[in-house]
């Protein structure tokens, strides 16, 4: 390949049973569109593939909830989220579905492959299915409290309050979500990858970048929070997944295989492999020539963007899967995101507390490139981020418009009032370049887009600085000469942002571009090319590049969110009701919490030693982004002391502390009377 390298980007194939909000541009897509524009722009062989994810609980659960078919739902959401994308500037090269006939063949024929080569093994086991809807529940269909962190509304694959992956079975209080009841046990029959037996291999992979004597990838590359989540769980002890379900939709086991009957694909062994499926359509469709070398040559370089939510599926469940066809690469890293938050409070769809990426952009299309900005500068790449109306003004107003804008306007005017529109010679002008160039290509290349962001902006503030410097309408007059090399050295700055700016602004750059009547070079030539322009290049014309917000327009933005919690029924939404024989069984008690730390590897749990009275608990919760260990030892809480101990990351936790939840998310204790000692009941 020599110094060409080539690339298949994946993003997260998203559910096609919702709107996109911002916090699915900030988690997978931007980050991902920011690598792929920029490799593009280095002249490197990209594939940046997405689609929708068509099957699953979720769409089902949808569709039950809206009273229509499937097949409605997920034509719905794949095309109004396809529009979404287009609108924000993700350069998908293909948007597939995994609905699709090709599709379904593909995932049948790895399923077959698998079947065929012994890879999985078959169980009877007792899982939960609700009487009242004569079903199996899947595990989107069954929610519980987390064993793990104690969060209550966990579903029965994934908590996604503390990230961990679990199965139905683990719920503690389980109840069905068609019904609300709670489900009983009974007999099924499944297909298991067998996890246990690909451990060694997986941590060998994962901790060295090894595998079968090829180093594969850098692990100081890999995010500490991916490698953290992955050892957690190699360290618990990988089991047997079922990689089947009793369901009416999804993509159906191959009818030659006995048992086969009623039997569908656990979505997650079926999406990853949509990866693959609308690579080879790509191919169909001419978009590419051949599909084998993004999936099959060692020097392609695999990269998985996601959120952190989608870890163990990209870096272990996958993996696992890839290794059992032969030819097939590894992923070279998988730069997952943590999450954003909305306003002090995390997004959620079921709340409306979210900003509906496709109906911001209709009402406010002119937003396109400060919307990106923003998500790209608050992108959570390492812990968990804050977007706020605030700090989008804040940041558009002094970043995009007065820095970047400001900076361009100014050279633009200056060109057409003393140069006439028409390039001349710079002299020995090379305005300061190559430090802001460099710093954008090391932090790209270590997934950090934020600082990648500081180094576009750093661009105009030298070519600014430059300006500001030689002020060269004051010596036009006394020699005009030299005031127009100036501003001709100018003009390749501002032609060496537009550049840069295809990469994080698109839309932006396509106007500067237009402007100065251009065409961008590659990524070599703006790095390291003085002059940019040829001489007697004219620009066409120019104009403002980014419009100033004012709070008018902010707190209206506010206000919208806040309408949803006075609207929506579901901003808090009641429990469903128990009985007072019930509540009898909960051993309420006083508790004092004595030491407080951090659960290592762990961004949100914290292990504390509580008195209840009688002895001393540990208490694992996941608080810590509410509550630092320091302010903890001291506090009085009530403790739900007779819930059955549970491991938590590998901390035995020995009851559940009582919080209470803001409408704006921030948690507080319930706390007891103030002449309260530990011990006491609760009644």
């Amino acid at each position: 390949m020599g110094n060409r390298r080539r690339f298949t980007i994946t993003a997260a194939l998203p559910y096609a049973n919702g709107p996109l909000h911002i916090g699915h541009i900030a988690g997978a897509y931007l980050s991902s569109d920011i690598y792929a524009r920029f490799r593009r722009l280095q002249d490197h062989d990209v594939f940046f593939v997405c689609g929708s994810d068509e099957h699953g609980a979720a769409i089902t659960m949808r569709a039950k909830k809206e009273g229509r078919s499937p097949q409605d739902i997920i034509d719905t959401y794949h095309l109004r989220n396809s529009k979404a994308f287009e609108s924000i500037g993700i350069s998908f090269d293909i948007f597939y579905r995994t609905s699709s006939d090709l599709h379904h063949k593909e995932a049948q024929a790895w399923f077959k492959a698998f079947y065929e080569s012994n890879v999985f093994s078959v169980k009877t086991t007792q899982q939960l299915y609700d009487s009242s809807y004569n079903q199996f529940l899947a595990d989107r269909y069954v929610k519980g409290t987390c064993p793990k962190c104690g969060y209550e509304e966990a579903y029965g694959d994934q908590c996604e309050s503390c990230g961990s992956s679990l199965s139905p079975n683990e719920l503690i209080n389980p109840k069905s979500t068609l019904s609300g009841s709670k489900p009983e046990l009974r007999k099924t029959s499944h297909w298991y990858l067998p996890l246990d037996k690909e451990s060694d291999w997986l941590n060998t992979w994962l901790n060295t970048g090894v595998f079968e004597g090829s180093s594969l990838h850098d692990v100081k590359a890999w995010k500490k929070h991916v490698l953290g989540a992955c050892n957690s769980w190699l360290e618990e002890g990988l089991q047997p997944r079922a990689i089947t379900r009793d369901l009416d939709w999804g993509v159906d086991v191959p009818s030659e295989i006995e048992g086969s009957e009623g039997k569908k694909l656990y979505v997650w062994l079926d999406a990853p492999i949509g990866y693959v499926s609308a690579t080879k359509a790509a191919e169909a469709q001419g978009i590419i020539e051949d599909w084998k070398p993004y999936w099959q040559d060692k020097d392609t370089e695999l990269l998985h963007f996601i959120g952190k939510d989608n870890i163990v599926f990209h870096c272990i469940i996958f993996p696992a899967m890839l290794r059992h066809r032969d030819g097939y690469i590894l992923p070279k890293n998988v730069p997952a995101n943590e999450f954003l938050n909305l306003e002090g409070r995390k997004i959620s769809t079921s709340r409306d507390w979210a900003v509906w990426v496709d109906t911001f952009l209709e009402n406010n299309p002119s937003h396109v490139d400060a919307l990106r900005y923003v998500l790209a500068a608050n992108m959570p790449e390492t812990k968990d981020a804050e977007f706020t109306w605030d700090d989008y003004q804040a940041r558009v107003n002094n970043e995009l418009v007065a820095t970047i804008g400001n900076y361009v306007n100014r050279v633009l005017q200056l060109f057409h009032r003393f140069n006439e529109g028409r390039l001349g010679e710079t002299k020995d002008y090379a305005v300061e370049y190559k430090t802001a160039m460099q710093d954008i290509d090391t932090a790209i290349e270590a997934f950090r887009f934020r600082d990648a962001l500081q180094g576009m902006l750093q661009l105009a503030r030298t070519g600014d600085k430059f300006l500001a410097d030689n002020e060269p309408w004051k010596c036009f007059k006394t020699d005009p000469a030299e005031a127009q090399a100036m501003l001709n050295a100018s003009m390749h700055q501002v032609a060496r942002l537009a550049g840069v700016m295809q990469v994080f602004l698109p839309h932006a750059a396509h106007r500067l571009l237009e402007m100065i009547n251009w065409s961008s070079p590659n990524w070599t030539i703006l790095a390291s090319k003085d002059k940019l322009l040829d001489l007697d290049h004219t620009i066409a014309s120019f104009g403002l590049l980014f419009e100033k917000i004012d709070d008018s327009w902010i707190a209206d933005q506010k206000q919208q969110l806040q309408n949803t919690l006075k609207s929506n029924p579901n901003a808090m939404a009641q429990k469903d009701e128990i009985t007072y024989d019930a509540f009898q069984t909960m051993d309420l008690r006083v508790g004092k919490i004595l030491e407080a730390s951090r659960v290592p590897k762990t961004d949100k749990l914290i292990q504390m030693q509580v008195d209840v009275g009688f002895e001393t608990r540990t208490i694992v919760s996941g608080i810590a982004e509410h509550f630092s260990e320091e302010e903890l030892p001291g506090e009085m809480v009530q403790v739900l002391a007779n819930l059955a101990p549970r491991k938590i990351r590998g901390v035995e936790s020995n009851g559940m502390i009582l919080l209470s939840e803001t409408s704006e998310g921030k948690l507080y204790f319930v706390k007891p009377s103030a002449d309260a000692t530990p011990g006491d009941i609760v009644a």
